[in-house]
Order: structure tokens, then sequence, then C-alpha cells
């Protein structure tokens, strides 16, 4: 009778951590930002039909970056969390943090327990009454949970990303400015990224209840003007 070969859970762990990595890696970035008129999303995306960023309930938005099945699963996962929580309680019960804290078991769950990992990485925004309460969470593929101020970044390069947004944010940026400052991160300095490459959708701090709307190309174009 052979033996089954030995793995030390470290290495395993490992090994998982590099595989989902290096998936993600694969897909564009995506950045949230918190603005004076709410939050904006933004990331390279040229299908006009399968969405990186998309409405979970009334204040709250998801963006995910890898694998896209694997990361619209886990959108309808939370669309039907939030519709279930919000019919049995009430609609004001459904928040962002809770929404991450199952977003980070399901995924967590995963990664442990699974042969192969989920290659996704998630966030999770809700826009506040003011902009001191804006909420930005970012899930990464092993299910761990940061709650991300101002801005948060995720998808590959994202670590270079982030301090090209930290050098043009500021409290109080307008729409316009966070979203150029956005599109300008996500480029870089050697390339321009055409606004029918753009998927962009904002969280209207001023819309009394759905607060979701999508940002078409030519909208975006004017704003980046």
């Amino acid at each position: 009778m052979s033996m089954p070969f030995y793995v030390a859970p470290e290495q395993l762990m490992k090994d998982k951590a590099d595989y989902a990595r290096k998936g993600i890696a694969r897909g564009r970035s995506l950045i949230g930002m918190a603005c004076e008129d709410g939050i904006v999303l933004a990331g390279e995306n040229p299908s006009g039909t399968l969405h990186k960023i998309s409405e979970i309930y009334d204040r709250i938005a998801f963006a995910g970056v890898g694998k896209f099945n694997e990361y619209d699963q886990l959108r309808q996962a939370g669309v039907r969390h939030a519709d279930i929580k919000g019919y049995t309680y009430s609609r004001e019960d459904v928040d962002a943090r809770s929404l991450a804290n199952s977003y980070a078991q399901i995924i967590g769950q995963v990664f442990t327990h699974d042969i192969k990992p989920l290659e996704v990485e998630i966030l999770v925004a809700e826009v506040g009454s003011a902009p001191g309460h804006d909420q930005l969470f970012h899930i990464s593929y092993d299910g761990t949970v940061v709650d991300e101020r101002n801005f948060a970044v995720i998808g590959g390069e994202a670590d270079a990303i982030a301090e090209r947004v930290e050098r043009d944010y500021r409290e109080g940026i307008s729409l316009a400015d966070a979203l150029k400052a956005a599109v300008r991160a996500l480029a870089g300095p050697d390339r321009q990224i055409d606004p029918g490459e753009l998927e962009i959708a904002v969280l209207a701090r001023s819309r009394p209840r759905r607060a979701f709307r999508r940002v078409e190309a030519a909208e975006t174009a004017q704003l980046l003007a």
C-alpha cells in the first residue's frame, strides 16, 4: 500500500496564495475612491456586457477583479444576502460591513479547505450621508478584510497604482478630479486609456435611495476633458 505524499501546511498555503495572486495579476486593476459627491469606482474593462462593477443594494456597490465567473458568483450571492436581510428585517440593516464579513467567510473557507482557491479580489463600497461615513472594504483571495480609507486599489500592480493615487488624492476632491486621478493612476506614465475602455460607476451621495449609477463613455470623456 503506497503512502500519500505529505505537504507541510505552510507550503500548501503558500502554493495556494501564489496560485491565486498569479490569477488575479492577469486581470486589470480597479480603483474605488471617496469624493465629495460620493464614491467613484473605475477600472479598465473593454467589454460592454461583462461588468466588473455592479450594484448590490440601495447604497452599496460591488467590484471584482480576477476570474470573472468566480467573482460574478460572489456578486449574485451578495445580492441574495442583501435582499433576504432587507426583506426579513429592514433595508437600513443591510450594510457593507456585514456583507464584507460574509464574503470573507466564503472566500476564506474556500482558500482553507478546497484544493483550488478563488482567483479573485473584491471591493464592497457603501456611500454615507457625509464623506466621513463612506465605507470601502477590500477582501483578498484568502478572506482577509481590510477597511480602507479614502481609496482602495485591487488587482494587478495594485501597489504601484496606489502610490500614484495617493499623490493626487485630497479630501473633498470633486467627482471629475477623482475620476481624472483614478484614470491617470490606472494608465501610469507610459500610456493613455480611451474612455471606451473604462468601466465607471458612481455611488452618488445626493440620490435618495438607489445611489448606484453607471457613467457612460460620453459622460466619462466629458468629465476627463
